[in-house]
């Protein structure tokens, strides 16, 4: 797959040397950590296709704090600095964080909900602590909070405003790539003591958190992770159901959702879900995501 030819940061915003670097930056952030959105957005608009990154490369940053501090309130303080900064009082300058004033560009240039990057950063508050997800219905509220929310504002970017109609596409898109995404990650959560297999489920199967943090591919984990592809697999559904129709200017927010199947796939034939990462490969994920953009033209 080549890159599309208009591919780079647009005029627009090529305005200011500082603007374009800070787009830049988020550019090459989301292409280092979030491989799979970084190809959908080059099926964007080369006018939007840099506030996408914006969005994404703030995603970037809030979903990575576990991985950057060693205790929780180092944590907290990071995610209490990005609301204040989405609050429009946040403490020190920006300008020297090209991720906030890339992002603070796009929330003035679109007027994003600012309620939907605030509910952001509170479900992420979970990723701090090694407190077990208590339910199913906590996990796909943590999934409407964080993926749901990404299809919800990438749309809006590319429609150029809010789109309430695909509110349950994008709900039910952004649990199936949630769920799907933390099985794919169930061995790196588990090597850090986090469990994100609800524990309703886990007890239902004979399984608790004890036996997901200490990695062994027991029954219960196994039921466990097979009840959530059945439930990864219905929120698919429902979303595609939920797009037909769509407008292809707003297909390239959704195209990450052509990778579930293929994952789901991928992770039932797992023998052992705590090995590595499933999933699909690179090079099948890029071919995966070129394919059904095309079918969207």
């Amino acid at each position: 797959m080549s890159l599309p030819p208009d591919f780079g940061v647009p005029p627009a915003l090529a305005a200011t040397p500082a603007a374009a670097s800070d787009y830049a930056y988020c550019t090459d952030l989301v292409r280092a950590q979030d491989r799979d959105r970084f190809l959908a957005a080059l099926f964007a608009p080369a006018d939007k296709r840099q506030d996408l990154f914006a969005l994404y490369a703030f995603n970037v940053e809030v979903a990575r704090v576990r991985e950057v501090v060693r205790e929780a309130l180092p944590g907290e303080v990071r995610l209490q600095w990005w609301r204040e900064l989405i609050e429009g009082h946040g403490r020190g300058e920006v300008g020297g964080h090209p991720v906030a004033s890339a992002l603070l560009g796009t929330i003035g240039r679109y007027s994003l909900p600012r309620g939907a990057l605030l509910n952001l950063i509170e479900a992420r508050v979970f990723d701090l602590y090694d407190d077990p997800m208590p339910s199913m219905n906590d996990l796909e509220g943590y999934a409407g909070e964080t993926a749901s929310a990404l299809l919800q504002l990438s749309a809006h970017i590319l429609g150029g405003g809010p789109r309430p109609a695909l509110a349950n596409a994008c709900g039910h898109g952004g649990v199936a790539i949630a769920l799907t995404g933390l099985m794919r990650a169930l061995p790196v959560h588990a090597a850090r003591g986090q469990c994100f297999l609800p524990l309703d489920v886990l007890k239902r199967h004979g399984s608790s958190r004890d036996e997901v943090v200490a990695r062994k591919p027991t029954p219960g984990i196994l039921a466990t992770l097979a009840d959530l592809r059945t439930q990864a697999a219905r929120h698919l559904a429902e979303a595609e159901k939920a797009l037909v129709g769509l407008d292809p200017a707003l297909a390239p927010a959704f195209l990450t959702l052509a990778l579930v199947p293929g994952d789901l796939k991928a992770l039932e034939r797992l023998r052992d879900p705590f090995a590595r990462v499933g999933g699909l490969s690179a090079l099948r994920r890029q071919w995966t995501l070129w394919r059904a953009s095309a079918r969207t033209r």
